[in-house]
């Protein structure tokens, strides 16, 4: 059964965007700065979302009615987050203390979380089990309509993820989970028997974050040493988690011939030296030689092992000139002569696929391709 949902987007929207749309298609539809509405047979599970904060299920009764309707005698704790553009702490407040009034008048007892602004923060939803323990109940209102909680990012997770794996090396870059998931989630509704080769696996953040979401993954890279990080990181996280079985060997991505079949290309690829100011005009133009030669040459390079429509997701580097404006690599003609297509995702330019926070020099720009 078809039904709708809300997804509250994260703060770079276009990109959360990018990726739902990779996920169910045409039907996803921005309604808000950081708001969409899309429709599925299946309950999206926000866990394997790195670019939405919350998904709500569209309500066909009152919030009252569902309340009663559960299967519940506890106590309820209900909160209110109010998206609809003239929403403010007291309307959502006001809306919630009305629930609770009607409920107290059926002797049903409930407690409401107080608001600090229209919408409850997804810190809050998360630490108070909203949608997730018995009776914990928020409701996501977007004018006349109310959606049920079904799912907040689970930020303890990422951070668990992120700074308990055994081996780490801020060196070398640390890929955020949530990127990661959100690269994996733009190759498309893949099966979950697929493989997915990440070529630059570094310390295996993208290969955690595939695994974890059904997929057999596979991953190369040009250090001895970020392969041994790679296999100890999934060793460890095969400890707590039931993952296929995962493929990690040494290998110059741009000479690399891969011995397993490859359904999907999800990566961050070399992002040049790590900077802490904008570079000078000849560094710049240094760091964007290097980094187009071994990005087309890995391109050039897989295009012959892997076959037609086969997708690729890609973090490439841009980066912040002294104006502000973060400057990129165009290496977008090049690419379509090497045998690939650029796929535009929701109407959305590739001037909108920048992934970055504020202020810093190196961001990750990402194209989505497929094999001609």
């Amino acid at each position: 059964m078809i039904k709708k949902y809300l997804a509250v987007l994260g703060r770079l929207s276009n990109v959360s965007l990018a990726e739902l749309t990779s996920q169910f298609g045409e039907s996803v539809r921005k309604i808000g700065p950081n708001l969409a509405v899309f429709e599925s047979d299946k309950k999206p599970n926000i866990n394997y979302f790195g670019g939405s904060v919350k998904f709500g299920e569209l309500l066909t009764t009152s919030p009252v009615d569902y309340l009663l309707s559960l299967d519940f005698s506890g106590k309820f704790i209900i909160g209110i987050s109010d998206y609809s553009k003239d929403s403010n702490r007291h309307k959502s407040q006001a809306e919630a203390m009305k629930i609770k009034k009607i409920l107290s008048r059926q002797n049903r007892s409930c407690r409401v979380l107080a608001n600090s602004e229209a919408t409850l923060s997804s810190a809050t939803s998360h630490h108070n089990q909203m949608g997730e323990k018995p009776g914990h109940i928020e409701f996501l209102k977007v004018g006349r309509e109310f959606y049920t909680l079904i799912g907040v990012q689970n930020i303890t997770a990422y951070k668990n993820r992120d700074q308990k794996r055994p081996m780490r090396d801020a060196k070398v870059g640390m890929l955020p989970p949530k990127l990661a998931q959100i690269l994996v989630n733009l190759l498309g509704p893949l099966p979950k028997d697929s493989r997915i080769l990440d070529p630059f696996c570094g310390t295996g953040v993208l290969l955690q974050e595939a695994a974890l979401d059904g997929f057999s993954v596979y991953g190369t890279d040009l250090s001895d040493r970020m392969v041994e990080y790679s296999e100890k990181n999934l060793n460890w996280l095969k400890k707590n988690h039931d993952i296929k079985d995962f493929k990690v060997e040494v290998g110059d991505a741009t000479d690399f011939q891969w011995s397993l079949d490859i359904d999907g290309v999800a990566c961050e690829t070399y992002l040049g030296a790590p900077m802490s100011q904008p570079p000078l005009e000849i560094k710049l133009k240094e760091q964007k030689q290097e980094c187009s030669k071994i990005i087309l040459g890995f391109l050039k390079n897989i295009s012959v092992q892997i076959s037609p429509k086969t997708p690729l997701a890609l973090a490439i580097p841009a980066w912040l000139r002294p104006n502000g404006k973060y400057e990129r690599l165009n290496i977008l003609d090049e690419i379509t002569k090497l045998g690939y297509n650029v796929e535009k995702l929701n109407h959305l330019s590739q001037e909108d696929m920048l992934y970055f926070r504020e202020g810093q020099i190196v961001a990750r720009e990402i194209i989505v391709l497929r094999k001609k």
